[in-house]
């Protein structure tokens, strides 16, 4: 709202006016006002849930082996850093934008999804939360939204990279004059960077186009699920996924800037944006925020943020990588998100491939795998065997855990910017 005031002022010269037509300066102050806000708002917001003790009743203490209780601490932080978010995006961003739209609809589509979960958790006394296949849908239906809305909108578009070879080799990288719209997405080692979805549906003949969209708008889905349930997945020890997901945030930050520049997009080689810069204050408030949260949530967590937080951190990640085309680079950005899910299901089927020869077996002393570092050997199933019973051979402290997760997470962010120059 404030950048159409100031737009307006600048018209009459007003100084000072001008600079807020900088995407630089309004994405540093959303960052800022996103921090200050989740650290004033965390405090009040905390004092409030004790006073009506609406605090965690359900979480398993036996599952750390230092006897650090969590029952009573405050849960839904996630509301936190959702209001920390909105707040400096409305006041900072041009609302008018398609992507800022899309971002916000994300938001608050996943924060309505997730706080049912944890309301029916704490209000209801319900273990398991809002039914998995209800969440689901709802994933599927915003992947859905988005999709269609990246195909059908006229304003998302992009302009494809060109190389310019002389003798073979890569002299220039040039962008089309007309904007398009287009199903190609940034993959690494690829010639130009690209992969065209269409391209892939090609056994279609003349209707690879349609095809493609179609793919496209099943891959938005699968991306939305899969990110938003890994996050959620992740969320399980104090300041893990706040700090993860605001690596990865700064990584994306830096990926929709350089997609948004016409000059970076060209010497990175990979298609330009219009348009998209707007995403810079979004991802920068989104950053601010979680590290505001980080304020509360670091170990021993004051407050946890609940499928609330999780679910929605998780698919803004997912919905801002689709929409600046870099989602086939989130399997190395959100390695520690994609490897939490995969133990979970790599446990599940090894124990029922054992069941079924009528054996109890695990490969896992726990999943998802940050659970795996904290067990103690008298908190393992005597009747079971274990794969990987000896690894790690300890227990690790859980802010030891998360830390070095973190550390995982900024190699796997750091490497995945550099794999844009990697031909």
């Amino acid at each position: 709202m404030l950048y159409y005031f100031f737009r307006f002022l600048d018209q009459f010269g007003i100084p000072g006016s001008g600079m807020w037509t900088y995407i630089s300066f309004r994405s540093l102050l959303a960052l800022i006002f996103a921090l200050a806000i989740s650290a004033w708002f965390g405090g009040h917001f905390i004092r409030y849930m004790k006073r009506h003790n609406i605090t965690e009743t359900q979480r398993d203490a036996s599952i750390d082996p230092y006897g650090v209780n969590k029952v009573g601490v405050p849960s839904m932080g996630g509301i936190i850093i959702i209001v920390s978010m909105l707040v400096p995006i409305l006041l900072f961003g041009r609302l008018r934008n398609i992507y800022l739209i899309l971002m916000i609809v994300t938001t608050l589509w996943l924060a309505v999804l997730g706080f049912a979960d944890d309301y029916i958790k704490i209000f209801k006394k319900k273990k398991d939360g809002l039914h998995p296949k209800i969440k689901l849908l709802g994933q599927m239906g915003l992947g859905l939204c988005i999709g269609l809305t990246l195909y059908f909108s006229p304003d998302a578009v992009i302009r494809e990279n060109v190389e310019i070879r002389k003798n073979g080799e890569v002299t220039n990288v040039i962008h089309k004059t007309d904007p398009v719209k287009s199903t190609k997405t940034t993959i690494p080692f690829f010639k130009g960077n690209n992969l065209d979805y269409s391209e892939v549906m090609g056994f279609l003949g003349e209707y690879k186009t349609v095809g493609g969209w179609i793919l496209f708008v099943i891959m938005t889905v699968i991306v939305v699920m899969a990110v938003s349930n890994g996050a959620n997945l992740n969320d399980g020890m104090d300041g893990m996924a706040a700090g993860n997901s605001a690596i990865i945030g700064m990584a994306l930050g830096v990926l929709a800037y350089v997609s948004s520049h016409i000059e970076y997009a060209g010497y990175l080689n990979i298609m330009y944006i219009p348009e998209s810069q707007e995403l810079v204050v979004f991802i920068c408030a989104f950053v601010g925020a979680l590290i505001g949260f980080l304020w509360y949530n670091a170990y021993p967590a004051q407050i946890f943020m609940g499928d609330t937080g999780s679910l929605t951190i998780g698919g803004i990640i997912g919905v801002l990588a689709i929409i600046i085309h870099k989602e086939l680079m989130l399997p190395l950005l959100c390695g520690i998100f994609f490897v939490e899910s995969l133990s979970v299901i790599l446990q599940v089927e090894y124990f029922k491939w054992g069941k079924r020869r009528g054996v109890k077996q695990r490969l896992f002393k726990r999943t998802p795998i940050h659970d795996n570092f904290r067990v103690l050997p008298s908190q393992l199933d005597p009747e079971s065997t274990y794969k990987f019973k000896n690894w790690p051979r300890g227990v690790w402290h859980e802010s030891k855990v998360t830390v070095r997760f973190w550390i995982v997470t900024i190699i796997l962010a750091v490497a995945t910017i550099i794999t844009l120059k990697i031909r």
